[in-house]
């Protein structure tokens, strides 16, 4: 099944339309969606290394959009949707600490976890629910969103053709190890925010 998902994923990565889809997912994982962009953003790299560079610029773009959507949930949403997805990721108790944190260490609360697997929807929603400032926030998010994709993309362009052959011999330990980091980023985010 996995290999059928990856030979999938490297085939719709030539696709006309495969980049429009990942600039969709991109925007919604900033705000409500559970997926991050990495899922498209890895095989479309390895499928094509040279493309690497466009697609972490859509990336970066589409997911600073998507949190400015992220910003507006919180912001004007909190009391209705806001708040039903931050209780839907199992966050709920944790935002006034998160609030209160934010007073402190806005800029690097964003700037760090978005480099990290925590989702990023929770930082979006809650820079609009503590009133973070909007610019800072924009250009904080520009920042951590880059560096997180272009690393990706620079890894991918310089050692696509390498890490493909790798992963394509090894798939299920791939797939177990970006499950494990995407988990430890969750669990992280549970018990140490």
């Amino acid at each position: 099944m996995l290999r059928r998902i990856y030979d999938w994923c490297i085939a719709a990565a030539g696709k006309p339309y495969s980049a429009w889809i990942m600039g969709a997912v991109s925007f919604a994982e900033s705000s409500f969606f559970p997926v991050p962009p990495d899922v498209m953003l890895i095989p479309m790299s390895l499928a094509q290394p040279d493309k690497a560079w466009f697609y972490a610029t859509l990336c970066t773009f589409t997911s600073v959009a998507g949190g400015l959507l992220g910003y507006l949930i919180g912001a004007a949403l909190y009391d209705s949707l806001g708040h039903w997805l931050i209780q839907l990721y199992g966050y709920g108790g944790k935002v006034e600490m998160f609030r209160e944190a934010y007073a402190h260490w806005g800029a690097w609360i964003i700037l760090v976890k978005g480099l990290t697997p925590i989702p990023y929807k929770l930082v979006t929603i809650t820079s609009g629910f503590a009133g973070f400032n909007l610019m800072l926030f924009v250009a904080c998010s520009v920042v951590a969103r880059g560096v997180r994709f272009f690393a990706t993309a620079l890894l991918l362009n310089r050692y696509g053709a390498r890490a493909r052959e790798v992963i394509e011999k090894r798939l299920t330990l791939c797939v177990a190890v970006g499950v494990g980091v995407i988990a430890i980023g969750v669990v992280g985010a549970l018990y140490v925010f």
